[in-house]
């Protein structure tokens, strides 16, 4: 088992985080240290703003040794952010990796944000233990996703975006849809269901773990879904960006 302390921060399109995790228990060993992302979110102040969170947690932590895991809302390839959500979109096909790194003066592992949340999942929450392939969808502005298979991470599978009745399913499926259209929670889970249903078909899950903030409303909707696969509330729900990435670290 990977042990020790690590630094997570959670870069996100309103706030971010960032705390001391203690890698063996998925605990925070700090508290947790929140400030607003900038107005725009241009590569430039979101990496000033990270810096100067960074050395908050770390005095606080009091060690500026510790590794650093930064997760980020975009597709993450070789260390290049390929997508922009809530962001500037300056943030695509840059080297942000690189750029935050030099910044931060140490090395980083540097990760999409829901894949952080899917690791935290598999490691110290829902999905602990569990042998097979495991799906995290987060269910929110959009629907970001996980895919894990015996504990290890298979990067940036965006499930969200698949085709489903012509459309780009989060287009419907996501919780911002249900708010937008002012659906009622059974109308939802219709559109919840055909797209569980089909993720079910292409990959044959052993889990899914449903994250978001929706998911606090679980028994609204869960009992109105009818698969195959067991599939469960996350457990991390804001922190798990933050433990993802700290463990992903150590790893």
């Amino acid at each position: 088992m990977v042990t020790g302390r690590a630094i997570g921060i959670d870069i996100g399109g309103t706030g971010i985080k960032g705390a001391v995790v203690d890698v063996g228990t998925g605990s925070l060993v700090s508290d947790r240290i929140k400030v607003p992302t900038p107005s725009g979110a241009e590569p430039e102040d979101v990496i000033e703003a990270t810096r100067a969170l960074l050395d908050r947690v770390a005095d606080a932590a009091g060690d500026d040794t510790l590794p650093v895991g930064v997760c980020f809302p975009a597709v993450v390839q070789h260390g290049r952010t390929m997508s922009a959500a809530n962001i500037s979109k300056r943030w695509i096909g840059l080297a942000a990796q690189d750029l935050f790194a030099e910044a931060l003066s140490r090395d980083i592992f540097f990760v999409n944000d829901a894949d952080a949340a899917g690791y935290a999942e598999v490691r110290f929450g829902a999905a602990a233990d569990e042998e097979g392939l495991v799906i995290l969808t987060t269910l929110g502005t959009g629907i970001g996703s996980a895919l894990i298979h015996r504990g290890i991470l298979i990067p940036n599978s965006e499930l969200g975006h698949l085709e489903l009745d012509g459309q780009d399913a989060e287009s419907r499926a996501a919780y911002s849809a249900k708010e937008r259209e002012d659906l009622d929670w059974a109308e939802w889970a219709e559109r919840l269901q055909r797209y569980y249903g089909h993720l079910e078909f292409i990959f044959s899950p052993d889990l899914f773990v449903v994250g978001g903030g929706v998911s606090k409303h679980w028994e609204e909707f869960f009992p109105l879904l009818d698969l195959r696969t067991r599939i469960v509330p996350a457990t991390h729900r804001n922190n798990a960006g933050i433990l993802g990435a700290a463990a992903l670290a150590r790893s």
